[in-house]
């Protein structure tokens, strides 16, 4: 299909879109002829999106991963069901700027179409998108979310400072940033076994079980970067441990998962198990999920808790774009529906 050919603008994505719950009729019928599992689709700039009237908004999320990741596809459908409409604002491929003295924008998102921004790049693009968050916020867009509250949660030590500071019970940690103070960390924390973990990760990747000094020798020389560094962390056995997804939705617990790592694994992670089970939480579980997601100024987040064989229960981490898929498949709620829900009316009182 030849761009010029057509008569307004459009842009390239790098992910095809759910067209039946995004793109007007006619737009359908323009694009009749792109598959929907196509690399490449061309998406209307605002002569179909309008900017929202009435009760209907327009609500933008922060990815670089397209309409087909799960989250976001379950996002549109839900968004689409009760009258409003998501846009992906690609952190690639928008870029901020300051002209005499004011933000403003370049590439193709015209920002007077947003109602409200819901952040959820994870890790995927690591701290480069952090620019733009806050860059959207004053040219006026609404955040849920914000800008400090991801910054502590995109980063587990700071994270687990934060909740120590308030006496929220967390597992043993140490911060190393050099190899040399691996031994140091190791000998406080009582030697091995000991998870080793990014600062910053996704999914269960970047997290080592380490058990040797053979194996701690080879996970630093491959993963420690001076720059970034890492947590060295005590190792809670998979054993008659219970592994807790909480989601917290603006001060409020709306669901939470048992998780089960795969024999021979210790991560519990949904993305690596496709597993989760319903949970009914103690009051003292559901109590140190709102605390920790309140301290860290999360309106949204997944609080991970570890409850160990002696029923002592830890927070792990918090993720400020928590997945949720597997948690409706545990409860068959519709949580992508109560975040929409949560997204408009916060941003009606903003």
């Amino acid at each position: 299909m030849d761009r010029d050919y057509l008569s307004f603008s459009v842009r390239v994505h790098r992910e095809a879109h759910p067209v039946d719950t995004y793109l007007f009729l006619v737009c359908r019928r323009i694009f009749v002829d792109i598959s929907l599992n196509t690399k490449y689709l061309f998406l209307m700039s605002n002569l179909f999106i309008q900017k929202g009237e009435n009760n209907d908004m327009n609500i933008g999320i922060i990815t670089a991963e397209g309409y087909d990741y799960p989250p976001t596809k379950r996002l549109t459908e839900a968004a689409a069901e009760k009258g409003h409409r998501i846009i992906v604002v690609d952190p690639i491929y928008v870029w901020p700027v300051l002209v005499s003295g004011r933000p403003d924008l370049e590439g193709e998102l015209d920002i007077s179409m947003l109602d409200v921004i819901l952040p959820r790049q994870g890790a995927t693009v690591n701290d480069s998108s952090l620019k733009l968050i806050p860059h959207l916020h004053h040219m006026g867009v609404p955040l849920v979310n914000k800008l400090d509250a991801i910054r502590l949660a995109k980063d587990q030590f700071l994270t687990l400072q934060t909740l120590s500071s308030v006496q929220i019970p967390i597992p043993d940690t140490g911060f190393i940033n050099a190899y040399e103070g691996f031994q140091s960390v190791l000998d406080r924390l009582g030697g091995y076994p000991v998870v080793v973990k990014q600062v910053s990760g996704r999914v269960g990747e970047g997290v080592f079980l380490v058990n040797n000094d053979h194996k701690a020798r080879l996970i630093l020389h491959n993963s420690l970067e001076t720059a970034k560094g890492m947590l060295v962390q005590s190792f809670i056995p998979p054993e008659n441990r219970l592994d807790i997804r909480v989601l917290v939705i603006g001060g409020k617990v709306v669901g939470a998962m048992k998780l089960k790592p795969k024999p021979g694994d210790f991560r519990s992670n949904f993305h690596l198990t496709q597993k989760s089970w319903p949970v009914e939480l103690l009051p003292e579980w559901e109590e140190i999920s709102l605390k920790a997601a309140d301290v860290l100024g999360l309106e949204i987040a997944g609080v991970d808790l570890i409850v160990d064989a002696v029923e002592k229960v830890r927070v792990i981490e918090l993720n400020y774009s928590p997945g949720f898929s597997g948690l409706e498949a545990a409860t068959g709620l519709d949580i992508a529906g109560q975040i929409i829900d949560y997204v408009v009316e916060t941003c009606g009182r903003r």
